[in-house]
């Protein structure tokens, strides 16, 4: 897919499939998230995949994620003309045509060598926004270049030092990105057993720390550059990375380091979703980081609704953790959020073929939740709401 793709045609996927099908040529990739999954288990070293494919201490946040959407039916309507659809939307001014994000990913490069930059140019190539992980195996800059014109948001990770916050986020204005992305729930890294048991810390090999190693503020406190000593630059990125200081009353600073719009990532208590309105934030994400942090935490989804509710329906909500489907997206949508964002299944598609695998991924995606969203008789995001779900039944 050479040019973006409009919004009308994303349900034809299927019939390009089919149409090749004619000739004898079937998908190069997977077309479910679990095969993708398998396939990238095949392809790479068992501790890269681990990496990407793991969670906090049991797993059992990871698979309440997905339990979560199982717990909700869609109930589809009949007898509406669904002939034309319009998927698209606006967030805190960036326009899109359909309400899907590629989420902040680190240390792409243990998957695939073009990494953030194969990512950003098949985001672009959909017309989807896609947010940049501070622990990125490529620059800020490199990848706002690999974007060109698209849509971009730059996820924060607070260092220690405030200068050096303040430089990244002066660095993602300064490259183009519209929004700042503040996580939250990683202000140190969670137990993670498939980790450990390779011992296995990417970061400590020198992936996931191009934004720290090309940053003038980070540069100025070695005493030799990271090309004269690798290993002291490494060690000063360690000290810096974990900062579990940080308070409520630190996001004022934030406030004045940018006029961008900072959306806080990782909110999953409604208490906390109103402090976010009143420290006056732009937005938020409804997220348990995929399972990586917390054990036994809240899903995603079954935090959504009580978040809604306490911020209002004016104020900008996304929501990741567990998107593997259309209809998912659905779901999340009805339950309150105005955008989702996925992770995993798109670096299943980078790890498999780069590129045109991310490309692959997204198309899937967009095809699965355009013909939900029609065959559940809608034909706009905005039309879809709680009413368009039913609890499952309990035995």
């Amino acid at each position: 897919m050479s040019e973006t793709m409009p919004a009308e045609l994303f349900a034809n996927y299927q019939y390009e499939i089919y149409g090749r099908g004619l000739g004898g040529e079937r998908p190069k990739l997977p077309i479910t998230v679990s095969e993708l999954e398998e396939a990238a288990r095949k392809e790479l070293s068992p501790e890269a995949f681990g990496y990407v494919a793991g969670g906090a201490s049991s797993e059992a946040t990871m698979r309440a994620n997905r339990e979560a959407f199982a717990r909700w039916q869609i109930v589809p309507r009949m007898l509406r003309d669904v002939s034309v659809r319009d998927l698209s939307s606006s967030l805190l001014g960036t326009s899109m045509p359909a309400p899907i994000m590629l989420g902040p990913v680190g240390v792409q490069s243990i998957v695939h060598p073009e990494a953030e930059l194969a990512v950003a140019r098949a985001a672009a190539a959909a017309g989807l926004p896609s947010v940049l992980s501070t622990a990125a195996s490529h620059t800020i800059e490199q990848v706002a270049e690999a974007m060109g014109e698209a849509s971009r948001w730059y996820q924060l990770y607070w260092p220690k030092d405030r200068e050096l916050a303040a430089s990244f986020v002066q660095r993602a204005g300064a490259a183009g990105y519209a929004a700042i992305v503040l996580t939250l729930d990683t202000w140190m890294l969670g137990w993670r057993p498939r980790d450990l048991q390779s011992a296995y810390l990417p970061f400590l090999k020198g992936e996931g720390v191009a934004n720290y190693l090309s940053d003038p503020v980070f540069r100025a406190a070695l005493e030799r550059s990271p090309e004269e000593d690798p290993g002291a630059a490494i060690g000063h990125w360690a000290l810096q990375f974990s900062n579990p200081t940080i308070s409520w009353e630190d996001l004022a600073w934030l406030r004045e380091q940018t006029e961008l719009p900072i959306v806080l990532k990782g909110i999953l208590h409604e208490d906390d979703a109103r402090r976010a309105l009143d420290a006056g934030m732009d937005g938020l994400v409804v997220s348990n980081h995929g399972g990586r942090q917390v054990d036994g935490a809240i899903a995603s989804l079954d935090a959504l609704p009580a978040v809604r509710e306490a911020v209002g329906e004016s104020f900008p909500v996304l929501f990741d953790s567990g998107i593997r489907t259309g209809a998912d997206v659905f779901k999340a949508l009805a339950l309150g959020a105005d955008a989702v964002c996925i992770a995993r299944p798109y670096v299943w598609g980078l790890a498999l073929d780069g590129q045109a695998g991310v490309e692959h991924v997204l198309r899937c995606l967009l095809a699965d939740f355009d013909l939900t969203l029609a065959l559940s008789g809608y034909t706009t995001i905005a039309q879809v709401d709680r009413s368009a779900l039913r609890p499952r039944p309990t035995s």
